[in-house]
C-alpha cells in the first residue's frame, strides 16, 4: 500500500518506521521541506522518499496526519477526495490556542479534519497513546499483552484498512465509534487516553 505521511515527528517518525517493515511505501513530509527529512529517509530506506505534504496526500491510498492541530488549516485541502486520512491529532490549548468549537465542546479536533479535508474519510487514530510505547510495545497477535488501539470514524470500510494496518504493526484496533462519538472517548482526558488497555478492557469503553 502507498501511505503518505504529513508531519515526521515522534508519532509521525515512528509510524513511517512501522509501516516500512510492514512493506508499505512511503511519501513522507514536513512544514520544513524534503532536505530535511533526508536523515530519516536513509534510515527507513528505499521504501520511503521524501516529499511535499500536496505530494504526500497525492501519493498515499492512506494518508496519516500527525501535525499540531493548530496548523491544520496548512494540510492540503485538494486531493484527499476519497483517500482514507488517519488523524493522530489530539487538541492541546496551551500548544495550539484556544478553539471556542473545541472548548465548548460543540465538535472534535477530528471533525473540524474532516471539514477541512472535504471528501476525506477521517479515521482517529494513534492520538491515545505515548509515542514511545508506539515505538516499542508492538507484539505478535494474540499476545495476551498486546495493545488495543482505539479508533473512530464515520466510514466503516476506512477503519477497517487502518484496523489492518494498526494488527500489521503489532497492535489490536478497537472501534470506539463515529467521529463524533468515538472521538469524544478516546481524546485527551478520558479514561482511555494514554491506559495503554488490552483490545478486551478497551472495548468496555467503546459504547458501541
Amino acid at each position: 500500500m502507498k501511505i503518505g505521511i504529513i508531519g515526521a515527528g515522534n508519532i509521525g517518525g515512528t509510524l513511517a518506521r512501522h509501516f516500512a517493515r510492514a512493506g508499505h511505501e512511503l511519501a513522507v513530509s514536513n512544514s520544513r521541506g524534503p532536505e530535511t527529512l533526508r536523515d530519516l529517509v536513509a534510515e527507513i530506506g528505499e521504501p520511503a522518499r521524501a516529499t511535499t505534504p500536496a505530494e504526500a496526500v497525492e501519493f498515499g491510498e492512506v494518508v496519516v496526519v500527525s501535525i499540531p492541530l493548530g496548523r491544520y488549516r496548512e494540510l492540503p485541502a485538494e486531493g484527499a477526495e476519497g483517500k482514507v486520512v488517519i488523524d493522530t491529532n489530539n487538541y492541546y490549548p496551551n500548544r495550539d490556542g484556544h478553539f471556542e468549537e473545541l472548548d465548548s465542546d460543540a465538535t472534535t479536533s477530528s471533525e473540524l479534519l474532516q471539514a477541512h479535508m472535504k471528501g476525506a474519510r477521517v479515521v482517529k487514530a494513534f492520538n491515545a497513546i505515548y509515542w514511545e510505547h508506539l515505538r516499542d510495545q508492538s507484539r505478535l497477535s494474540g499476545d495476551p499483552k498486546r495493545i488495543g488501539i482505539p479508533i473512530s470514524g464515520d466510514d466503516a470500510q476506512a477503519k477497517r484498512t487502518v484496523a489492518k494496518l494498526i494488527d500489521e504493526i503489532g497492535f489490536d484496533a478497537v472501534d470506539m465509534g463515529t467521529l463524533a462519538e468515538g472521538g469524544r472517548r478516546h481524546q485527551p482526558g478520558t479514561p482511555v487516553y494514554t491506559s495503554d488497555l488490552q483490545a478486551s478492557k478497551l472495548r468496555k469503553f467503546a459504547g458501541v
